[in-house]
């Protein structure tokens, strides 16, 4: 069993986490969680804070010349605004007079977080909430990801949608076609989504995405849209459908759910599928070269709450992000009158961000069910168990069936 913690305010001295389970041996070292974290704070639209913050990881523990131990990893995450937040972020009581925010802003924790947890300013909601703590799951979620590469299995991500601008080409259809899937793997994703501002494939539609984003800025609004994050390599057989938390699709939908500011998920062809005939929305079943695989993809990667062994589709929708330089309608609970409500510094659009830490959720998820399978002390272990299974894995089947 893996997991992971993690720990922090967002103007707070740092952010911390700390990462279980995962076998000794794997090397891994900062400037591979660095550069994840460098491609969470990319994209046009980010506010100020992405240029105060330059995240960067030190791993204070489970990990010796470069290879872990097997033991929990500890990574602490810097916040160099901090600086500017030492009275309003004491740790021990004060006797500065330190403003109370009394607005909450529509869409954000602030309201429903001071009704949980009784407090009296609004800030202390806003700490925790903020998705500040995503930069601790990016760095958490990097072990996973380096693990999975061991195993060939790799994650990417592109914007599909910002504003309602799409682009010309479906390239989720792309994704559905198995025979054009392999070469638009997960790497490969990547390395064309990044270098985009937005993170997008077609340069057109970038254009027109930027535009949109000026619009927003000088209106003092903010802008939504949909991501499509891909896992390719994965095997047959992650996950199960023995009980409802056994399910490899229900685990990502937590993963990716749980991110700040996502609405909606699918997996595969999803609500398409909902409009269509099962004969349209089902992947025949082939047999080819001494394995089975899928004429097409529509399922995503996963049937009957398992891996299939095709890529994992994901696609999910962020709303616009709730902080407004132009306000909208609140209350004042010192007052309980009528007010707009505040402004706190923000971003304009975070999709290409968003896009990129579900990419770290979905490897979670995935090496979650990867070890939960294969199991394993060490890398080298997880390894002879992992190729035992996939290399007799069509002569199990077989042998099985024969004569019957």
């Amino acid at each position: 069993m893996i997991r992971f913690l993690t720990a922090g305010e967002s103007h707070g001295k740092s952010l911390t986490t700390i990462v279980e389970g995962f076998p000794s041996n794997l090397k891994i070292d900062t400037e591979y969680i660095n550069q994840q974290l460098k491609r969470r704070q990319f994209g046009y639209g980010r506010g100020l804070r992405m240029k105060i913050e330059t995240d960067t990881v030190e791993i204070l523990s489970g990990v010796r010349f470069g290879k872990t131990l097997g033991t929990p990893i500890s990574m602490l995450i810097k916040n160099f605004d901090w600086e500017n937040w030492k009275s309003k972020m004491s740790v021990s009581e004060t006797d500065e007079q330190i403003e109370k925010i009394t607005i909450p802003r529509p869409g954000h924790a602030d309201l429903v977080g001071i009704s949980k947890y009784n407090f009296d300013d609004i800030r202390n909601s806003i700490e925790r909430s903020s998705a500040r703590e995503t930069a601790a799951r990016v760095a958490a979620c990097s072990i996973a990801r380096k693990f999975l590469e061991e195993f060939g299995i790799h994650i990417g991500s592109f914007v599909e949608s910002i504003g309602g601008i799409y682009p010309k080409e479906n390239f989720i259809q792309k994704l559905f076609d198995n025979n054009l899937s392999a070469s638009f793997n997960g790497k490969k994703i990547n390395s064309l989504s990044d270098k985009s501002q937005v993170r997008v494939l077609e340069f057109e539609q970038e254009r027109k995405i930027i535009n949109k984003i000026k619009l927003a800025k000088k209106k003092g609004d903010t802008l939504g849209g949909t991501f499509v994050v891909v896992a390719t390599g994965v095997p047959v057989g992650l996950g199960s459908f023995v009980h409802f938390d056994r399910r490899l699709d229900a685990e990502i939908a937590h993963s990716i759910m749980s991110i700040n500011a996502v609405k909606g998920l699918e997996i595969g062809a999803g609500f398409y599928s909902a409009e269509n005939f099962g004969s349209a929305s089902h992947d025949e079943i082939i047999f080819s070269k001494n394995k089975f695989t899928r004429k097409t993809n529509r399922a995503g990667g996963i049937e009957g709450g398992i891996s299939t062994g095709l890529p994992i589709i994901v696609r999910a929708a962020m709303k616009p992000i709730a902080t407004l330089m132009s306000p909208i309608e609140s209350v004042d609970l010192s007052r309980m009158k009528k007010v707009q409500s505040r402004r706190e510094r923000s971003d304009f659009v975070a999709v290409p961000a968003c896009a990129v830490i579900a990419e770290s959720m979905l490897a979670w998820s995935i090496a979650k069910f990867f070890l939960e399978k294969f199991g394993g002390d060490s890398i080298e272990e997880t390894k002879e168990n992992y190729l035992n299974y996939t290399s007799k894995l069509f002569n199990r089947i077989r042998n099985n069936f024969k004569g019957s």
